[in-house]
């Protein structure tokens, strides 16, 4: 969902909250990506993407509070929403410390770009040669017998926050990913040992072999600690 959609979507809420008394409220969406894949002995066993939206609702009545929450966006599931959230907040104990900040108290700022999105996903054939080049690296350490699996991942994840106090902000995050685990070893005397890369930035991820040569090595030196 584009950002304006997304703010129109939660000053909507906010506003359909507050026609129906509410004293405050805040609402977030957040939008989340995922893509895994795991190979063992140089075969696929999970490629996966999984998406998810959700939303999210907050009301307050004085000092009594209440939240919701819904991944269907329909108009009815959304009206039930809100009203739920209200006859909930309406119902519970009153908590002293509940409510939002006061609109003086906002920050106002320009906020610093802290550089933890990487807008480019993965294509599944990428991920596919970091698992396999990564366990194909630490099964060729001296002494490595078997191997657990290998992953390597990618995931996105967006948020937006509105407020009745009229804050408004958000923030996207990624996160590359690669790990295996192999065994060292026979019989009795087997060990096993893992290691892996996780960064914000693709480019920024360890290389594969890397990772994949150190498992199996720890691996290995389990065998004569």
């Amino acid at each position: 969902m584009e950002n304006d959609a997304a703010r129109s979507l939660l000053d909507d809420l906010l506003a359909r909250a507050k026609a129906l008394g509410a004293d405050a409220a805040d609402a977030m969406i957040v939008n989340s990506t995922a893509l895994s894949h795991a190979d063992r002995l140089g075969k696929t066993e999970l490629l996966e993407r999984s998406e998810s939206r959700d939303l999210g609702l907050r009301v307050f009545f004085g000092k009594r509070q209440a939240v919701v929450s819904s991944n269907d966006w329909k108009a009815a599931t959304l009206d039930d929403l809100v009203e739920r959230a209200v006859a909930m907040a309406k119902a519970v104990p009153q908590d002293p410390y509940c409510g939002l900040a006061d609109p003086d108290q906002l920050f106002r700022g320009a906020v610093l770009d802290l550089d933890i999105f990487d807008p480019g996903e993965p294509a599944a054939k990428t991920l596919i040669e970091r698992a396999r080049t990564t366990e194909a690296a630490a099964r060729d350490v001296s002494g490595v017998t078997n191997s657990e699996g290998a992953e390597a991942s990618w995931s996105g994840t967006s948020v937006m926050i509105a407020a009745s106090n009229g804050f408004s902000g958000g923030y996207a995050i990624s996160r590359h990913g690669i790990g295996v685990s192999v065994i060292a070893g026979e019989g009795s005397g087997m060990e096993s040992d893992y290691e892996f890369s996780s960064v914000v930035h693709g480019d920024d991820l360890d290389d594969p072999a890397s990772v994949g040569r150190a498992a199996g090595m720890r691996a290995v030196k389990r065998l004569n600690p």
